[in-house]
């Protein structure tokens, strides 16, 4: 693993051979409600995340007025929706200083150069790209401008729109780069997951790759975790029932739980790949459960050892069926019960 891609995010090695970094997005789930938004940070802490996240956004300079609306959202006014979700950046430092207090990283993906400096001013520990703006390279380039490192999504993208982004990154000298797959639709439909494209991405632009999750439950996360993703972004709500566009399709407080133990279980399922006999843990099942050979018929010191005297059975404290071509052929040392594993003290 030494070759392997990997960045540092709040002290934190992130890739592969390293724990999977789970971004708990609270986005814009926090309704405009400082003390909804702290509970979240506290209910992602609980669950074992490393990062909460949210996003900086004015609708002013987010969206045109004239936008047309999204089908998903029941025609809403786009920009007067944004304008409903939008952060007060007044908040982000006792939103940060909430999730510290907590032992969680505080992230946010700006979506402007002032959301920029905003959390440059308090030093955030790193920036995330939303899929929307990928291919804005004046914006990545100032985040990029930074020195954090950058973690970008890449829904809708194509590889020459990643490689876009990221030179927009290598002209500010920044290589720190993860790039998440994702689908952006919300939710989206476990078909066009295209998990494989993680692979893609790492390969083709030697960066550490993760996926972006915007369906519902946790299986794709599990299943993404299992196929090497080393960042997992899941949507987080205290409450699914909440008004607002990103609350429905997101995972709640004991699911949060569930789903971070299951990635912590999975990634210790994966193992090192090395098959090399039993672990120290199974010896007694390889002792008592496997086969070894065994006297078929009353053996007397002295006898030649011939092949329909002996057959295979359980426990395998014996000698390996494996060497059966050895035994045949030795003399017996000793008299051997019938039903009796055969050890090499005993020829």
């Amino acid at each position: 693993m030494l070759n392997s891609p990997h960045l540092t995010i709040d002290q934190t090695l992130v890739g592969p051979g390293h724990p999977v970094y789970f971004i708990a997005e609270v986005g814009s789930n926090h309704n405009q409600d400082y003390d909804l938004a702290c509970r979240s940070i506290e209910a992602v802490a609980k669950a074992g995340a490393n990062a909460v996240k949210f996003q900086t956004f004015r609708a002013d300079s987010h969206y045109s007025k004239k936008a047309p609306s999204f089908s998903y959202l029941s025609n809403h006014s786009t920009y007067d929706l944004i304008k409903s979700l939008e952060l007060n950046r007044d908040w982000q430092s006792g939103l940060q200083q909430c999730a510290k207090n907590n032992g969680l990283s505080f992230l946010s993906s700006p979506c402007d150069l002032d959301a920029i400096d905003s959390l440059e001013a308090l030093n955030v520990c790193a920036y995330k790209v939303a899929s929307f703006d990928l291919t804005d390279d004046e914006l990545i380039g100032y985040m990029a401008s930074k020195n954090k490192p950058l973690i970008l999504s890449t829904g809708l993208a194509n590889l020459s729109e990643i490689q876009f982004a990221i030179d927009a990154a290598h002209k500010m000298n920044n290589h720190d780069i993860a790039l998440l797959q994702c689908t952006s639709l919300y939710p989206a439909p476990s078909h066009l997951s295209n998990l494989k494209a993680m692979q893609t991405l790492s390969n083709a632009f030697g960066v550490v790759s993760g996926y972006s999750d915007h369906t519902f439950g946790g299986h794709i996360s599990l299943a993404a975790v299992s196929m090497g993703a080393s960042l997992i972004e899941k949507h987080f709500t205290l409450d699914r029932n909440l008004p607002g566009p990103d609350h429905p399709f997101a995972i709640e407080p004991d699911e949060l739980s569930a789903l971070i133990a299951q990635i912590r279980e999975v990634e210790s399922a994966i193992g090192d790949g090395i098959k090399n006999g039993p672990r120290p843990e199974e010896l007694e099942m390889a002792e008592k459960g496997r086969r070894s050979l065994h006297a078929l018929v009353p053996i007397t010191a002295g006898q030649i050892i011939e092949r329909n005297m002996i057959c295979t059975k359980r426990p395998g404290l014996g000698i390996s069926p494996m060497l059966r071509d050895l035994v045949i052929g030795k003399r017996a040392t000793s008299d051997i019960d019938a039903d009796q594993w055969i050890t090499w003290d005993m020829l």
